[in-house]
């Protein structure tokens, strides 16, 4: 039987037919208005996230502290989000799941209202804490629910949907973060965010519908899923992938200046045109992952590894990168989809702890990305950045091919 085979109750063992049992019944109809409520949702929570980044300077001057220390608001959040992913299944066990969903999102409208109020760093950091906690947990269960919502074969176009917040988010949350501080200022932007908050919450109340918990995740089922077969070397070619775009988004400013030798105005249409870019292609994964999820993880790196080397090595003209660029978006906006729905389909019975390790995995190589990243552009500047990276890229893609397995969603009978 192939790793594309899907498995059913009906020829499964004794074990696999335990865990079917565990598996949420698939949905008769579609409840796509509960799906854009969490669309709405994830760009809430990522837009509040990526704020401080265009607001650092008037945050810092008005609190009395320095930028760096300011900056660090962004970093308690993804540490937070990372703590939060691995615990929500487990810590929620018990609880409905759109109670835990809608509690998130009133740890988002909290989080922004107090910053907005706040009067020192310390209340600042705590508060931002509290959206790393709403972040990680949403982020986590939002491809698990997605099963609960629309039928097995429609669950890729629903996660693409709601991961299409995160591509949206990185498109606004920068530029309209600093047009609304520069207007009101940093605080009423804040207060802006929560009311974007107040906004989701009033959605998601009338669109979600109720989910009993299905799994009984504790602690100790977070190893257990890593010890599934295949479960681990998956996990393996996700962290390569993200460590690989990661090295390579966090050096993209003197790249498209040294490269493609773009001014500060072309910089900021060009990175406009990668959001875009992004955006499409979440969407696109959606269709694609419902002719195959082997391609869409395939394909994604190996797409970015090539965008890579081409922009390292190649003498494109300044047309020819910037549609290098485009494609590195195009499929990076895949990405965080195909790997999600993966998850979901490697452990359906445990899908909400196999979306928290992916949250965990996605934030460390955010991190680990960056540091290798900085260590590469220290040693060999931006082209040897580029092109190390694009080798990690389409090696994560050859042993994807060889060693990731990639089933179909099981299927209830």
């Amino acid at each position: 039987m192939s790793s594309d085979t899907c498995a059913t109750v009906r020829d499964a063992g004794p074990r696999e037919a335990a865990d079917e049992k565990l598996i949420p019944p698939e949905p008769v109809s579609s409840s796509w208005a509960a799906v854009f409520s969490l669309a709405v949702g994830v760009f809430g929570l990522l837009t509040a996230e990526y704020l401080p980044t265009s607001l650092l300077t008037p945050m810092a001057a008005d609190l009395g502290v320095s930028k760096a220390l300011a900056g660090q608001a962004v970093t308690v959040t993804a540490a937070a989000a990372m703590i939060s992913g691995l615990l929500t299944a487990s810590l929620t066990r018990r609880i409905d799941r759109r109670t835990v969903l809608l509690g998130f999102t009133v740890l988002l409208i909290v989080s922004n209202l107090l910053v907005a109020v706040a009067s020192n760093m310390a209340v600042l950091m705590l508060m931002r804490i509290l959206l790393g906690v709403a972040l990680g947990g949403f982020w986590s269960m939002a491809a698990a629910v997605a099963i609960r919502l629309v039928p097995a074969a429609l669950v890729p176009r629903a996660v693409s949907i709601i991961f299409s917040g995160i591509a949206v988010a990185t498109i606004v949350a920068v530029p309209l973060g600093s047009y609304l501080g520069d207007l009101a200022g940093w605080r009423s932007t804040f207060l802006a965010a929560s009311a974007l908050g107040v906004v989701t919450l009033v959605f998601q109340l009338f669109a979600l519908p109720r989910m009993a918990p299905q799994a009984s995740a504790r602690l100790s089922t977070l190893w257990e899923v890593l010890r599934r077969p295949g479960f681990g070397v998956g996990i393996v070619g996700m962290l390569l992938v993200h460590i690989g775009h990661y090295a390579l988004f966090t050096y993209i400013r003197p790249a498209l200046e040294n490269v493609v030798k773009v001014d500060v105005d072309a910089l900021a249409l060009l990175l406009f045109f990668f959001g875009v870019a992004n955006l499409v292609g979440t969407l696109v994964a959606g269709w694609l992952l419902e002719i195959s999820l082997r391609l869409t993880l395939v394909l994604t790196p190996a797409l970015m590894g090539v965008a890579a080397l081409g922009l390292a090595l190649l003498p494109a003209g300044r047309v020819g990168y910037v549609a290098l660029v485009v494609l590195w978006g195009l499929a990076f906006g895949g990405v965080s989809v195909a790997w999600s729905n993966w998850a979901t389909r490697m452990v359906p019975d445990q899908a909400e702890s196999a979306g928290g390790l992916v949250v965990v995995g996605v934030q460390s190589a955010i991190a680990g990305g960056a540091a290798a990243g900085g260590v590469m552009f220290g040693m060999g500047g931006i082209i040897t950045v580029f092109t190390v990276s694009g080798v990690v890229l389409l090696a994560s893609a050859l042993l994807i091919v060889l060693r990731v397995k990639a089933p179909l969603h099981r299927v209830m009978n």
